[in-house]
């Protein structure tokens, strides 16, 4: 098992402590250190440089998606984790917008939280299975909105289709960047090409539009890749 330092951030102890027994009862994981509130996070994390925060959505003083934000520069290295009781697609897409690795709800704090840990550690992302559902169920809606996605005559390139893929899978600019070996700023450039290529205006209807080509598939809930030649 991976040695892997960890610091819990969320204004309530009782939750902390839940946390920080279900971490320590995994073979090689510390806990470097807990915090409060944002801004007490953002020191620990900063001075401790944890391999993942967990972060409470909602503290005080700084929000778990506020200090996710200031980490992306103050501690970089750290992936972030946010726990919170919200299971909306707004608070979600925030989360990753924000350069959150991993969402884990409350409610499946003791089923799947060290899961999560495992997973944002090996560079992966991970929802918990019930915003899963919910996610996936919104992306493939078919609506006004995004009918045309699927009518499109636009060939994706290689290098499109994979961002295409890692973006279905919930990567945010950064960790596709250092996923494919190019720099934020290219990526930037290769997703507004997609963008307007395909004629979408959201990752939602990226997403749609991927799945009825056949990019990627969505058995049981997740994200699978489909080996595309072109």
């Amino acid at each position: 098992m991976r040695r892997l330092s960890i610091v819990i951030a969320d204004d309530h102890e009782l939750v902390r402590r839940g946390i920080r027994q279900l971490l320590l009862a995994r073979p090689g994981w510390e806990v470097a250190g807990e915090a409060k509130c944002g801004r007490e996070a953002v020191e620990r994390i900063r001075k401790l440089k944890p391999n993942i925060a967990i972060l409470d959505v909602g503290m005080p003083e700084l929000d778990g998606l506020e200090t996710t934000r200031i980490l992306q520069t103050a501690a970089p290295n750290t992936k972030v984790i946010i726990l919170t009781m919200h299971d909306s697609m707004l608070m979600v897409q925030r989360a990753l917008e924000s350069g959150a690795r991993g969402y884990v709800l409350k409610s499946d704090l003791t089923k799947h939280l060290t899961k999560a840990v495992q997973r944002v550690s090996e560079g992966k992302t991970f929802l918990t299975p019930q915003v899963s559902e919910i996610a996936f169920r919104e992306f493939t809606k078919t609506d006004i909105a995004n009918i045309g996605t699927c009518k499109s005559e636009a060939q994706p390139t290689r290098r499109e289709l994979e961002i295409i893929r890692l973006l279905a899978k919930g990567e945010a600019n950064k960790g596709i960047a250092a996923r494919l070996g190019i720099s934020v700023r290219t990526v930037e450039t290769h997703r507004s090409k997609i963008f307007f290529k395909l004629g979408v205006h959201s990752v939602a209807q990226l997403i749609h539009y991927a799945i009825c080509q056949g990019i990627i598939t969505v058995p049981g809930n997740s994200v699978n890749e489909v080996s595309m030649n072109n």
